[in-house]
């Protein structure tokens, strides 16, 4: 019989933690999304991150229901997009979420991006605050977040978020942004963890690393940011995937290691170029 990873966990500046490898669900939609959620909860994962924009939130949540493990061991992550920031509409969206997700109480609600040419993310922010307030969500935090974004926020309600989720992977390490989140005790969440790019899991470091421990690349990008103190929550649809991704969480990389990967950074490393400063989501 087999036994399910011991996942290590990272820590907030409330005391709130999220294991250090999630479920992505972008894209996995309809009757295959729920299960590939509920298999996926059945297989150790405990923290799955969806958002209003991927259109699965149902699915999401038909997943969390059909499996067998407790409700309030699993954290259910959603997002808010940038079309319902203002006050009136980021309240009706919480709301929204929730009744799509099937849930009485979101577990991690985050700002989606923070559109500073709109100037409405303070809006959104204290929507989320309210919503916390209001027991209608547990915990809450943001995503593609600047410092100075984030600096804002606080200075305005009083409240640091728990969580900033942001593009990190070997090509994007976002080393002076890791830093200061960690300095904050806000927890570092990467999206695309694995670069959606065969390109990186064909890099030489990349390659010697991975059969220096005897595991797959992939493995050995997601043990990267484990080392680092980041969640990663890489998408997978099929069970043997989902199993070697976890997996990962038990592998322990040396320092030099973890530099030699680092190295990998680029100053255009950035997948498709969304800068947080002008990317604009709708």
């Amino acid at each position: 019989m087999s036994t399910q990873p011991v996942i290590p966990s990272f820590t907030a500046h409330n005391g709130f933690a999220l294991p250090a490898i999630g479920l992505g669900t972008y894209a996995l939609n309809g009757d295959a999304g729920a299960t590939a959620v509920a298999g996926a909860i059945g297989a150790g994962y405990r923290l799955v991150d969806s958002a209003f924009n991927y259109e699965n939130e149902g699915s999401v949540g038909r997943g969390v229901a059909q499996s067998e493990v407790a409700r309030d061991e699993i954290i259910v992550t959603t997002k808010l997009p940038g079309r319902h920031h203002p006050s009136e509409k980021a309240r009706t969206s919480i709301e929204e979420s929730r009744s799509r997700l099937g849930l009485d109480v979101t577990d991690l609600h985050l700002i989606h991006w923070p559109n500073p040419s709109q100037d409405e993310y303070v809006q959104a922010w204290a929507a989320l605050v309210d919503a916390q307030a209001r027991g209608v969500v547990r915990q809450i935090g943001v995503s593609n977040f600047l410092p100075e974004h984030l600096e804002r926020i606080e200075k305005e309600t009083g409240v640091r978020p728990v969580v900033n989720q942001i593009e990190v992977h070997p090509f994007f390490p976002q080393e002076e942004q890791i830093a200061y989140h960690r300095e904050q005790g806000i927890l570092t969440e990467a999206w695309s963890p694995l670069g959606r790019a065969r390109a990186l899991l064909e890099e030489q470091v990349i390659i010697d690393v991975a059969a220096a421990h005897e595991i797959t690349p992939a493995q050995t990008v997601l043990a990267w940011h484990v080392a680092r103190g980041t969640v990663s929550i890489p998408k997978a649809s099929s069970l043997e995937h989902q199993l070697s991704n976890l997996a990962a969480a038990e592998v322990v990389l040396d320092e030099a290691e973890v530099a030699a990967i680092t190295a990998l950074g680029r100053p255009d490393g950035r997948l498709f170029g969304a800068d947080p400063r002008t990317h604009e989501e709708s």
